[in-house]
């Protein structure tokens, strides 16, 4: 799907181009749908490539920093939107035990998500960071944003159930499927804990946990 998707949007991105100034009412209005439809569905296949990756891929279990890819991820998320102000909090370290490339779209998923949910405000937080209890670790991510109802909290992780409006904030549905089924895969449990306006935590840990070694 994703080949003929590309044609479309090439062609009427072509299109726009030549034509968009020239265009004015009801077709201009149906050719800017039709780019925005085609955007995304590229989105939706994309996700659901990943979906589909993160349950079939092989795990290479590694001693990985999250810190580490938290960074290159805010850095990612910084460059798209430099205006915002936003305080990142990542700690200088954090190990843990799973596949590198799984990992790394656990946290993606789950700081692109804080970072859209916390964009209507003009001075936003968010953490990455972990607690411990009976030897467990448990890893978190927490924002100050739009938060959700807790009462809908079990739909959060069901591929495209969505509990904020789409002129809102923009997205498949998907992303939290991905995180639930890598983590699942890792042998650990996500959950997550927020309330309307006041911001969300997403917490997950980890089955592959092994003893901290120094690097």
């Amino acid at each position: 799907m994703q080949a003929p998707l590309r044609r479309i949007e090439g062609f009427s991105q072509a299109l726009f181009e030549e034509a968009g100034e020239k265009l004015e009412g009801k077709p201009r209005d149906y050719l800017l749908r039709l780019r925005a439809g085609t955007q995304a569905m590229t989105r939706l296949v994309t996700d659901l490539l990943e979906l589909s990756r993160a349950g079939r891929a092989d795990l290479h279990l590694e001693l990985v920093d999250l810190a580490v890819m938290a960074r290159a991820i805010a850095s990612d998320l910084k460059a798209k939107s430099p205006d915002r102000r936003v305080q990142l909090i990542i700690p200088e370290r954090l190990p843990a035990t799973g596949d590198p490339g799984l990992l790394r779209a656990v946290l993606d998923n789950l700081l692109s998500n804080a970072w859209k949910f916390t964009s209507k405000k003009s001075d936003a937080r968010i953490e990455l960071g972990t607690t411990r209890e009976k030897e467990r670790t448990t890893y978190f991510v927490k924002d100050d944003g739009a938060g959700f109802d807790p009462a809908y909290a079990r739909l959060l992780f069901a591929p495209f159930q969505r509990l904020h409006k789409e002129s809102d904030f923009p997205g498949t549905g998907v992303g939290l499927a991905v995180v639930q089924r890598i983590v699942h895969r890792h042998g650990g449990q996500v959950w997550a804990q927020g309330a309307v306006d006041q911001g969300a935590t997403f917490s997950f840990t980890l089955g592959t946990e092994v003893a901290e070694r120094k690097t």
